[in-house]
């Protein structure tokens, strides 16, 4: 095997997963950026390589080291670490793995630049370890800002880590105790981030409708808002999965007064049969969720509600699934996240009985992907005419050559739009038609 160089400073980061995956991703290639590391062209292979890794399914799992191999084929000369959420759960994985000089946890994940700026320990076989249980993680450490030349909606974490320990689920046990970043440095970065060309911050998290409740003095999800909203400093604030229970009556209302929070709600369902929500150990009912999402609808009849379902969970029988689907298609929602059930050991979900096959998962999976494009196309009918708060991004469709933008209300927007409109802010007239990649838009009083 080669001995990997560091004598030119190029990197390469290939992330899986989940909104907080690639947030750490960018902060990460935000440190490296300072001390003269920079990012390689595509098919040109770079001296520094890391895949961060996700685990959340077998699917991700198997991903993430397909990922790992190729990067490691394309880039021979590469000193290769591999982090993440995969790492963090089966280490032993990785240092099987040739060609992998570092294997870092995620209770180290941000400190990889730091670690790779002493690289001597790279010649050295087995690969490096770095890796600690997460459960001793008691502070959210505040990390780079993400890199925001070409987003104009970066991601911000202000929260990880989960207790709830629902039975299929194993985040909990790689992201560990919920922790959060205190509103203070909150602000602060959301200002940060709008002086770097920032149009709208995504707060994301693990757990993120459990933010603040393990700062002391304690605060909430809902507090942090209303600082928010009154800060001269804020662009447009997206808030990312939140679960039912958390969803409170006030922060509907709160989106409802102030436009700046947009109108948007990522909430997991999971399942919509009682007796298997309360086998997934979910704090909720089917008319919890149901209520819930009507109250959003009657509130905010513009807002777009997604949906996460996890299907084939143990003991899902037919009747089940079809207390799913019924409520899924009595509801105004927007889309919906399809997720096949994976047993993740050491999950307790695991071990259950009444393991669900999986032409049946595949089926199943079918009909609520077609159910969520019905939904998508009937949402997105409902918007024709509106004129919409858009952001517009920084590439253009391949097929049409339009410009895509983010609508507040999260329909993608494509438009005739010229360049010097990239990652701008302004009002667009939804005109239509709905095609596959979104709806037709027109710049109110411009392109």
């Amino acid at each position: 095997m080669n001995k990997p160089s560091l004598a030119t400073p190029g990197y390469r980061i290939v992330t899986l997963g989940c909104r907080v995956n690639q947030y750490e991703s960018e902060s990460i290639e935000a440190d490296l950026q300072k001390t003269g590391w920079q990012p390689t062209k595509p098919g040109v292979p770079a001296n520094l390589c890391i895949v961060n890794t996700c685990t959340v399914t077998a699917k991700a799992a198997m991903q993430s080291r397909q990922a790992l191999r190729h990067a490691i084929r394309q880039n021979p000369d590469a000193v290769m670490v591999v982090t993440g959420c995969y790492v963090q759960s089966e280490p032993k994985v990785f240092s099987e793995i040739p060609g992998v000089h570092l294997i870092v946890g995620n209770t180290e994940k941000h400190r990889i630049p730091k670690i790779i700026s002493t690289f001597s320990f790279l010649y050295e076989s087995p690969p490096r370890l770095h890796w600690q249980q997460i459960h001793s993680m008691k502070r959210l450490p505040e990390t780079a800002l993400p890199v925001t030349d070409c987003r104009a909606r970066p991601y911000l974490k202000i929260q990880d880590g989960c207790e709830d320990f629902c039975s299929y689920c194993i985040v909990p046990y790689t992201r560990g105790p919920s922790r959060s970043l205190p509103p203070e440095t909150v602000l602060t970065l959301m200002e940060k981030l709008r002086d770097q060309g920032a149009k709208e911050t995504v707060l994301t998290g693990i757990h993120l409708g459990r933010y603040g409740l393990d700062l002391s003095p304690g605060t909430s999800l809902y507090a942090l808002l209303k600082q928010i909203v009154i800060s001269p400093h804020t662009c447009r604030v997206r808030l990312s999965s939140i679960e039912p229970c958390e969803i409170s009556p006030e922060i509907i209302e709160l989106v409802k007064q102030r436009p700046v929070i947009c109108p948007h709600f990522h909430i997991p369902l999971q399942s919509g049969d009682e007796q298997i929500l309360k086998k997934m150990k979910r704090p909720y009912s089917p008319a919890l969720f149901d209520e819930l999402v009507r109250a959003i609808h009657e509130n905010l009849p513009h807002a777009a509600i997604g949906v996460d379902v996890l299907v084939g969970f143990p003991g899902e029988d037919e009747d089940a699934f079809e207390h799913t689907y019924t409520l899924l298609a009595s509801l105004p929602i927007a889309y919906l996240h399809v997720f096949p059930f994976s047993p993740r050991p050491p999950t307790p979900a695991s071990r259950f009985s009444g393991q669900v096959a999986a032409p049946v998962i595949k089926n199943r999976c079918a009909r609520l992907r077609d159910l969520s494009r019905a939904k998508r196309h009937h949402f997105y009918q409902t918007q024709l005419g509106r004129t919409v708060d858009v952001i517009i991004e920084d590439r253009r469709d391949p097929e049409t050559g339009r410009l895509k933008a983010i609508s507040s209300n999260y329909l993608t927007v494509l438009t005739d739009a010229p360049d010097h409109y990239r990652n701008m802010q302004v009002n667009c007239r939804l005109t239509g038609p709905v095609v596959s990649d979104g709806i037709l838009g027109r710049i109110a009083g411009g392109a």
